[in-house]
């Protein structure tokens, strides 16, 4: 086909930009979608450990002890909220605030004993909600999507 400015255009190019866009729409809705299943897993935990503490708790698991900047970095939330989920955590024990010997004036955030335990019974409750929930899905189908997940996380 012919454009208007003389030149070839191949329509099927139209057809697949559009098929494109009508995937990643699809996308963008079913990745809001996560949101309600998220919020459905947040049910699952203690009365006393909300979303923000579970999220302190994991982070300080996954990437050992660090000041509270660094903290509120990986969370991706302001400081003062991060603040706010770290004296919820400390109250509990579950982490010590130590001075930095780096820098009296900041603390070092680390994990306890009873934050792991802590966050071995938030695991448990996680898995147990997705087994559930999963329960007529194969192996292949879970294998599937977490390495799809993995993935999607990863170009991020």
């Amino acid at each position: 086909m012919l454009t208007r400015n003389g030149t070839q255009h191949d329509t099927r190019d139209d057809t697949r930009d559009d098929i494109r866009y009508d995937l990643y729409e699809e996308l963008a809705r079913q990745l809001a979608g996560i949101g309600a299943v998220k919020r459905d897993l947040a049910r699952t935990l203690p009365a006393d450990c909300p979303p923000g503490a579970a999220a302190v708790l994991t982070v300080l698991d996954r990437h050992g002890e660090m000041r509270l900047s660094r903290l509120a970095e990986l969370l991706a939330v302001d400081i003062s909220v991060t603040s706010r989920h770290v004296a919820h955590v400390a109250d509990r024990g579950w982490i010590v605030r130590e001075s930095d010997p780096g820098d009296g004036r900041c603390r070092i955030l680390r994990l306890t004993p009873a934050g792991r335990t802590v966050l071995l019974e938030l695991g448990a409750r996680y898995s147990a909600a997705l087994e559930s929930t999963l329960a007529d899905w194969s192996a292949e189908d879970i294998t599937v999507l977490t390495t799809l997940l993995a993935r999607l996380r990863s170009s991020f």
